[in-house]
């Protein structure tokens, strides 16, 4: 029997695993703002520490440059894509306006498992604010934790799909926010906005969902601008 053509078309299934997780463990790193704009990302580095080969590497990275989470400097590096204050302004209205839609469906449609997820990463991201000695990588970690519970509790796959897209820019340069601040964090803003939208989201209460986590986007990115980390072009 002639083999169907379009079966060419198809990777090994180990190759499409590997690839896949590969993808998103670096996009996880991306995301959770664990690599800082303009930091450079080693093929050969990055496959040793996952413990694969070059290629499914070489795969989630075109992927990523594809996403415009990553970019190809010149000199044919790879690094984390550097962002200006005005694609960064225009990314954070689209995250207003997707992110607070999704945040008012929460309060909608959530149900006892979503509002413990929810409680519980706001609990841990208050926690660590209080802390003498905060852990920064971890609280950014947390911040993303409790942003992600408020969203997935909207049960919109497609919605969360396209927030991650989002993050997947905006989370390193949110890097540049709790993880290099210790004094944002110690001030409780982001703990004050994420208070707000769990009373919101248990009350059922979509106006005031979308409006804390406008608020803690929007106040995260004033702070962001005023230090004047990004370049205006």
């Amino acid at each position: 029997m002639n083999r169907p053509a379009a079966l060419d078309l198809v990777e090994p299934l180990d190759r499409q695993t590997l690839g896949g997780r590969t993808y998103a463990q670096l996009s996880d790193l991306l995301i959770s703002g664990r690599m800082a704009p303009g930091e450079k990302i080693s093929l050969r580095q990055t496959a040793e520490v996952l413990g694969v080969s070059i290629m499914p590497v070489r795969e989630a990275v075109s992927r990523l440059v594809a996403d415009g989470a990553l970019e190809v400097t010149p000199n044919r590096a790879v690094r984390v894509r550097l962002m200006t204050a005005a694609q960064f302004r225009d990314l954070t209205q689209a995250r207003i306006a997707i992110e607070g839609h999704v945040a008012a469906t929460a309060a909608r449609n959530r149900n006892d498992d979503d509002l413990k997820s929810i409680a519980r990463a706001e609990a841990e991201m208050r926690s660590e604010s209080r802390a003498a000695k905060p852990n920064l990588p971890r609280a950014v970690e947390y911040n993303k934790s409790f942003h992600f519970a408020v969203y997935e509790a909207a049960h919109s796959a497609t919605l969360v799909d396209i927030i991650r897209a989002l993050w997947l820019k905006a989370g390193p340069v949110i890097n540049l926010d709790l993880r290099a601040n210790p004094e944002r964090l110690a001030k409780g803003d982001a703990v004050r906005f994420h208070a707000k939208v769990l009373a919101a989201i248990k009350a059922g209460d979509e106006s005031g969902a979308r409006e804390g986590i406008a608020a803690d986007i929007n106040n995260a990115a004033e702070v962001i601008l005023s230090r004047g980390g990004l370049p205006e072009q």
